[in-house]
């Protein structure tokens, strides 16, 4: 889905360009009818919205609120706000906004204390969600008003002229999940189990027939709360008979490395993996979404089903624009072809991300599934974070990227993200610059969407020791105030008054490069990767270099990363036949719209045009030419 409400359907063939040595590689579906929307290619700012407006640099680990400081809805200001929209933001994900586990006591707001034996850090992980009818009340001033002020806060975004996407996590729920604000006549997850039997199709669970559940062995890991002492705090949860846990574990004692804060959510798959619910025919696969809404009308499909399209819908009637979809491949494609058809029917123009890490799989989450996004972590993400660790050639992440060309308007490209490392910590390039080059690549190469972690654009190291799990990821699951965003925050003022030098120069270039989304040969244009032919050309061309062209009848685009910290000067070469193609003049001045430098000259020679290149280490350029 491109977010506008344009569709065509189109029937689209990759095109050579004669004589080159490699095709043009189309950004849409090849030979195949597929609903296309051309006019938008998002950028999609992640930000974890407990952290973003703490301003407590206190960082105690399994520090309490009091201690270390949380982050608020009202934080995010008409400032705030707009430093998000300078990057080019056209989607804010608002992570851990729905009500999850937490270790504080809010029982004068009818909300019963969590008990830590399961749940992970002392601000909870924000996938154990225990009501889905409303927001985590640690984000709001007044926490009897959480939904009134995450509901201004939605508006506030809209303003802005972003759209809010908050998550939905079909898999799994917390172990204690009650909705004490469901609306009326609806009825819980697992109300109404037959709880003697493992597998029921109208159940919402499973169960471990005739066994209580027993706390997971934490001696050897993390002990709740750090082992501070906590009336709860026993070894003890009463759940009998015990579910099966979020990650599939069958036992009534979890380990410690599962899921174990959750519990599975049952969508008509037995337990041999057979499936209990009605099939699809593979004609669907073309079929507008449309017509999968069309074949569940009057369908009987489990309650959970129903359940969590209701979720979806009451999310959508606040004013959310789309959902990122946790784990979506632990769920069935049938589900998200019912769940997603309901939600594209009611707003044709919410964006659907899927967590989906099975290549083998994107498709059926894409046709069965009418997923809009998927990561695309394993294959391009994995590739290009080996490059930066000086680990990988770029001709591996150019063959992965290869390899999803015919869907890859549809796979989310992102450098960090809530699971990732971040990049400036040691484990992944121990260098935030690192991420210039990475970024320009996985931001420019093809028509993806792109996902910005909050703080990236300040190279933030996650080197926080926040309490549960370890650093190289800022935590989700404690209470910690960011170090960078702390100091660009400024009191609120959201000016970078007390940012470092380094921090500003950074987040100039993200200012720079994420609104680049916007051109034409970047959200709709044909790409060609140029640099196995430069490398082949006997020239002086850089091995850590990447060089790829996008363009349209109408913009040109030849894009440089240097993935070195050495200067290179070498000479690159536009290959005659492309040259040809975009009708370049015997002397062509191209601009680079990145820096700002000034233009750069190729020149008309034996084998195609070529100019001499100076880059610093870590430089990218965009030369762009418009005719």
């Amino acid at each position: 889905m491109r977010l506008s409400k344009l569709t065509s359907s189109i029937v689209v063939s990759l095109a050579l360009v004669a004589g080159c040595s490699e095709a043009p590689k189309k950004q849409t579906n090849q030979a195949v009818t597929v609903e296309v929307q051309m006019q938008s290619k998002p950028v999609i700012y992640q930000v974890f919205t407990r952290l973003w407006g703490n301003q407590n640099d206190t960082n105690k680990p399994w520090g309490t609120i009091e201690e270390n400081g949380v982050g608020k809805f009202n934080d995010f200001n008409d400032a705030a706000l707009e430093a998000i929209k300078e990057l080019g933001s056209t989607h804010v994900w608002y992570t851990g906004v729905l009500h999850h586990g937490v270790i504080r006591d809010y029982t004068d707001y009818g909300i019963a204390n969590d008990d830590p034996d399961v749940v992970k850090g002392r601000a909870g992980s924000p996938y154990a969600i225990k009501d889905y009818y409303n927001v985590n009340p640690d984000m709001a001033v007044d926490p009897a008003a959480r939904m009134a002020e995450f509901e201004a806060l939605i508006a506030r975004t809209h303003k802005h002229g972003m759209k809010v996407i908050i998550d939905i996590v079909p898999n799994h729920v917390a172990r204690n999940y009650a909705s004490t604000s469901k609306p009326e006549g609806v009825v819980d997850l697992g109300a109404n189990d037959d709880t003697s039997v493992t597998y029921a199709r109208n159940n919402d669970f499973y169960y471990v027939e005739g066994q209580d559940f027993i706390v997971p062995d934490v001696s050897k890991g993390d002990a709740p709360l750090g082992g501070e002492a906590h009336p709860l705090a026993d070894g003890k949860f009463a759940e009998s008979p015990a579910k099966w846990t979020g990650n599939g574990a069958r036992a009534a004692q979890p380990n410690m490395h599962d899921w174990y804060e959750t519990v599975k959510i049952n969508y008509g798959v037995r337990p041999d993996g057979s499936e209990d619910f009605p099939q699809m025919d593979d004609s669907f696969r073309n079929a507008p979404t449309s017509a999968h809404y069309d074949f569940w009308q009057g369908k009987d499909v489990p309650p959970s089903w129903h359940k969590m399209r209701d979720i979806a819908f009451f999310w959508l009637d606040k004013g959310v624009d789309g959902f990122r979809f946790d784990m979506a491949e632990m769920v069935p494609a049938e589900f998200w072809s019912y769940l997603n058809s309901h939600i594209k029917h009611k707003n044709p123009d919410a964006a659907l991300v899927a967590e989906v890490y099975n290549p083998t799989l994107y498709k059926e989450y894409i046709d069965i599934g009418r997923m809009d996004y998927l990561y695309d972590k394993v294959g391009f993400y994995d590739a290009l974070k080996l490059v930066m660790q000086d680990k990988g050639g770029l001709e591996k992440v150019i063959a992965e990227h290869d390899k999803v060309l015919d869907i890859e308007e549809h796979m989310l490209h992102f450098l960090e993200n809530h699971d990732e490392q971040r990049i400036a910590s040691p484990d992944f390039a121990g260098d935030a610059e690192m991420g210039r080059p990475a970024m320009v690549y996985s931001t420019l190469v093809g028509t993806s969407p792109t996902l910005m972690y909050f703080a990236q654009e300040f190279g933030e190291d996650g080197s926080e020791m926040a309490g549960f799990g370890k650093p190289t990821r800022t935590s989700i699951f404690d209470y910690v105030g960011v170090p960078s965003l702390i100091r660009f925050n400024n009191g609120g003022n959201w000016d970078g008054g007390k940012s470092t030098d380094s921090e500003l120069k950074l987040h100039d270039f993200y200012k720079r490069l994420l609104p680049l989304s916007k051109l034409e040969s970047v959200r709709e244009g044909e790409y060609l990767p140029l640099f196995s032919q430069n490398l082949a050309a006997g020239t002086d061309y850089p091995q850590k270099v990447n060089v790829f062209a996008r363009y349209t009848d109408s913009e040109k685009l030849v894009v440089l990363n240097n993935f070195s910290y050495d200067k290179q000067s070498f000479t690159l070469t536009i290959p005659s036949d492309l040259a040809t193609s975009w009708k370049l003049d015997n002397s062509q001045a191209f601009s680079d719209v990145l820096n700002s430098k000034g233009d750069i000259t190729f020149t008309k020679g034996d084998n195609g045009y070529t100019a001499a290149i100076e880059l610093d280490g870590l430089q990218s350029a965009v030369y762009r030419l418009a005719k």
